[in-house]
């Protein structure tokens, strides 16, 4: 492994021109006491840095690389989109191609809105779902991440978790009041703010699988009782997807436990690694959204022609058949033998798998079941697993509070790479 000289170079100038020398907080790999390496290029699973070395990757640009890096499907598709131009803030037919892709994938939803983030589209579904209930407030659940709008910076996981940031300066007190944040796969807080506080309730927000305070599998019967409350009490429910969308399953984690909300906000793999979002769900709801209703949203890149392209590309790829068998058995794969590896070495980790993303727990012997578990891990010892597997050219998150992402490029031997590594990495911590 090189020296990262050039990479340090580069964040000291950026420091000088943006707050913090990233453009997202995470990045700046604050918490696992490093300055960032800066990527050149990658193909593939493989990733590779200005100072030239190169990682398997498992962060995949944060989820949308399912088909790995550069896959030549969707570059293809993009080169003659590029042919076209870049943008028209105009309709265009891949647009429509999307949308019909979407609403045949995705169970519940009926009608779609392209937008242009994933923090787009639940800030979008949240001002709809408020406007057809006639109702102000919203819950979340504690370490569920919806993006950074100022109604989800309570509790909110992920980077906020990371920086430790109690919420952000900024947020209307206001804005704050109208959040209620709860346990996730807690059932007595759920009850208790819904017989309390129901008439006033717009929408229920939840990452199905929230994989912003790392990857917490919801308790079997949560999602099912959060519909059928939400629904006695005429409170939209809404799955947040950008991250669980087509990548638990073609339908997402909807198709995934069969339990349909009433909205769903989608990010990331739709845009097959271009900036891309949706929100889409029942015609009725939808009907609302201005030209068609009074429900005011818009947005100068919505569609985009080159994001377009590369989503409905990226999709018909995700449909084809055995798809998601290739990914979850390479996924379990890596989550048993990791968890081995840890074990046998004396490592409290607990790893947690849904689908093709994962999160190694350190510090934990017992399942995280919440951001409060969560919030116990042993971030130091995540810390020194990271540099370890970096200087060994494997490239995870830089925190904690995140997730893996396993993709159909990763090969066999990649995977026996990694626990190459690891094996040694484990030993060596377990030894200290």
């Amino acid at each position: 492994m090189e020296e990262f000289l050039l990479s340090r170079q580069y964040f000291d100038l950026a420091n000088t021109l943006i707050p913090g020398g990233v453009n997202s907080p995470v990045r700046a790999c604050k918490s696992v006491g490093m300055t960032p390496v800066f990527i050149e290029k990658a193909n593939g699973c493989y990733i590779h840095d200005v100072d030239g070395n190169s990682y398997i990757d498992y962060v995949g640009s944060w989820g949308p690389m399912i088909l790995g890096h550069n896959n030549h499907e969707v570059k293809g598709a993009v080169q003659n989109a590029l042919e076209h131009g870049t943008s028209f803030g105009a309709p265009t037919w891949r647009e429509i191609e999307l949308a019909e892709k979407i609403i045949e994938m995705v169970p519940s939803i009926e009608m779609v809105r392209l937008v242009s983030s994933g923090t787009e589209a639940t800030m979008s579904a949240i001002r709809l779902a408020r406007a057809f209930t006639g109702r102000d407030k919203i819950i979340k659940f504690d370490g569920c991440y919806h993006g950074h709008a100022d109604s989800f910076l309570v509790k909110a996981g992920s980077g906020v978790a990371t920086l430790g940031i109690p919420g952000s300066p900024g947020v209307p007190s206001g804005t704050a009041e109208n959040t209620i944040s709860i346990p996730f796969n807690d059932f007595n807080a759920l009850e208790d703010v819904l017989n309390k506080e129901g008439g006033n309730i717009a929408a229920v927000i939840v990452e199905p699988v929230p994989a912003n305070m790392g990857v917490v599998p919801p308790h079997e019967d949560f999602l099912p009782t959060l519909r059928q409350w939400t629904a006695e009490r005429d409170i939209l429910l809404i799955f947040d997807e950008v991250i669980t969308g087509f990548r638990l399953a073609p339908g997402g984690a909807q198709e995934f436990f069969d339990v349909m909300p009433d909205l769903t906000c989608l990010g990331k793999i739709i845009g097959g690694g271009l900036p891309v979002g949706a929100y889409g769900g029942r015609r009725d709801i939808m009907e609302q959204i201005a030209p068609a209703g009074q429900v005011y949203q818009a947005g100068t890149l919505s569609g985009n022609p080159l994001a377009t392209a590369a989503g409905i590309t990226t999709l018909n790829v995700l449909s084809r058949p055995g798809i998601y068998d290739v990914l979850e058995e390479k996924a379990a794969t890596m989550a048993d033998v990791l968890s081995e590896l840890a074990t046998s070495n004396g490592i409290a980790c607990i790893i947690q798998r849904a689908g093709s993303i994962m999160t190694c727990f350190f510090g934990h012997n017992k399942p995280v079941i919440n951001f409060e578990a969560a919030m116990k891990s042993d971030t130091a010892m995540y810390a020194r697993f990271y540099k370890e597997m970096l200087m060994s050219g494997i490239y995870l998150a830089p925190s904690q509070f995140e997730a893996a992402f396993i993709s159909l490029a990763h090969g066999w031997d990649d995977l026996d790479a990694t626990f190459e590594a690891a094996e040694e990495i484990f030993k060596k911590l377990g030894n200290q």
